[in-house]
């Protein structure tokens, strides 16, 4: 029975010191996560292209940000990924940041492996609802998802007529040919926001509070003003 007893204690011990090293985890991973789109901003603005990516950005109403969306696969692959998301609001100014994840499936050719930078521009009210809303959606059904437009098409396609209500762009690393975003899933990360927060906050709430003076984002909302600066006068 003292035997049984100790085996007990042992396995609690572990269950507790595991669940708090989850924690630990969890707590670390939310700024990871924030360092990390900062950089992918950062990265973006120096692309060929970037005036394109901060027109939309600057006539959008929010961006989401998943810095490591991972793919892999042959014949049959998936994606997954954690970002980060925040408004902005008509004075510029921007809110958040709230937690999510990516995650889906795809079929096609598909060999190798591929880490993707992921930057999806909300463009609308349709976009705005699904990203404040407290359940997860699907892209390409609950909400439209088009791959963002580049050069004379982003300037046409900032003048109020978005062709969808979330753009997509993407810086790759490794060998892989395109992404297919049509039926992937974005959902909260709960114990994100908890780490972040201090409590569980829904999207809405989160994305509600002013980014602008908040330390531990200044670095993002500051590559992400920088960015916009790039943005045809």
């Amino acid at each position: 029975m003292r035997c049984c007893k100790k085996i007990v204690v042992a396995l609690l011990v572990a269950v507790v010191s595991l669940l708090a090293a989850q924690a630990a985890f969890a707590e670390k991973a939310h700024m990871r996560r924030i360092r990390m789109a900062t950089e992918l901003i950062n990265d973006m603005s120096t692309k060929g292209d970037a005036s394109s990516l901060a027109d939309v950005i600057n006539s959008g109403k929010g961006v989401a940000i998943f810095p490591a969306v991972t793919k892999a696969g042959f014949v049959v692959g998936g994606q997954t990924g954690e970002g980060v998301v925040f408004l902005k609001g008509k004075n510029g100014r921007w809110s958040g940041p709230a937690f999510m994840g990516i995650n889906g499936a795809s079929i096609g050719l598909q060999i190798g492996v591929q880490s993707i930078g992921l930057v999806l521009v909300i463009t609308n009210s349709n976009g705005l609802r699904a990203f404040t809303g407290d359940n997860s959606f699907k892209l390409g059904a609950d909400v439209s998802i088009a791959a963002g437009p580049a050069g004379r098409d982003a300037s046409a396609s900032t003048d109020g007529r978005f062709a969808a209500s979330i753009y997509s762009y993407s810086v790759t690393k490794g060998i892989y040919a395109g992404i297919s975003l049509d039926g992937s899933v974005i959902n909260q990360n709960r114990d994100a926001s908890k780490a972040y927060w201090g409590r569980v906050l829904s999207p809405k709430i989160a994305l509600s509070k002013s980014a602008n003076n908040d330390s531990r984002v200044a670095p993002l909302v500051k590559a992400l003003n920088n960015l916009i600066k790039k943005a045809p006068k």
